[in-house]
């Protein structure tokens, strides 16, 4: 087979598991050096994906249900239309795991049986993703993951007119899961007291986050709110030039802290750190309940 060695990567999200993937994706780049690497993601990230120095191209996976006879078909058509020389399946879901046989089993590095590279630690579901991920690796022959770097992203925020000096604030966290939610109202006394030190508290989030959102912008008059005005790669770069962050347990502290902000990430019982925290200048506190975290508590872990 003429041309570069092929090498198919898989990673779908969610966003935090995104960018702690950002470290594996740099190790299999540096590792081939010479090859034509794909990855196979889904459409959030495309875009934040073809940004990156890491690969070559950029499928989209629309995951088609078991009923989905020709969606399945364009599937299979497409993951066979390269014969890659190895497949890196970070993922490891039930889904991806699937697709190692409907690619006629190639080279893979994953958790699937009969794989060419498993990752045979019985104890990997234990492990935090970071070291998860690099030992898969390791046991598939790359030696060094580095930590998750984004020096690479370059935006133009001249649109967002940020203030000189602000912190940012993560209000949000998934819709489905309010536990994990640190009370708007805590925010918004966070939000006065980082005013009276002369910051301006730049409040990011979605649209399932408007109502946190709101709160702390009716008790905070100097808060400034970016909700829906900002992509991926842009909270990377709001991220380097903040003083410090703060927010729940949810996909854009991973991208703060990985810009290298210093960021506290508040954990309630509903998620374990020890598996899934952002790395970085992260402070991290934990309660059973958010509700029962003091104000006073975070905002003297965020020393300023």
């Amino acid at each position: 087979m003429s041309g570069p060695p092929r090498i198919l990567v898989i990673k779908h999200g969610a966003l935090g598991d995104f960018v702690q993937a950002l470290g594996p994706f740099a190790a299999i780049r540096n590792h081939h050096k010479d090859a034509r690497i794909s990855l196979l993601t889904t459409r959030p990230f495309v875009d934040f994906a073809r940004a990156s120095p890491y690969f070559d191209e950029v499928w989209v996976d629309h995951r088609p249900k078991p009923w989905d006879v020709p969606g399945l078909l364009r599937l299979r058509k497409l993951l066979r239309s390269s014969r890659f020389q190895m497949v890196y399946d970070l993922q490891t879901s039930e889904r991806s795991s699937s697709y190692f046989h409907l690619m006629g089993d190639p080279p893979w590095s994953g958790i699937v049986n009969g794989c060419s590279h498993p990752h045979a630690n019985p104890d990997r579901d234990r492990m935090h993703t970071i070291e998860r991920q690099a030992e898969q690796l390791r046991m598939a022959g790359i030696p060094e993951t580095p930590a998750p770097d984004l020096s690479w992203v370059k935006r133009d925020l001249k649109k967002l007119r940020l203030p000189s000096r602000y912190i940012l604030i993560a209000p949000g966290g998934a819709p489905h899961r309010p536990g994990k939610r640190w009370p708007a109202e805590h925010f918004a006394d966070l939000a006065n007291r980082a005013g009276a030190k002369g910051l301006t508290s730049v409040v990011l989030g979605t649209e399932s986050d408007d109502d946190a959102i709101a709160r702390i912008l009716d008790s905070c008059p100097t808060a400034m709110s970016l909700l829906g005005q900002t992509e991926i790669l842009d909270i990377a770069a709001i991220a380097r030039s903040a003083v410090a962050a703060v927010g729940n347990d949810t996909g854009p502290m991973h991208l703060i802290a990985a810009a290298g902000c210093p960021a506290v990430v508040l954990f309630s019982a509903e998620s374990d750190p020890n598996l899934c925290a952002p790395r970085g200048k992260v402070t991290i506190l934990r309660r059973e309940s958010l509700a029962d975290l003091p104000t006073d508590d975070v905002f003297q872990e965020m020393a300023i």
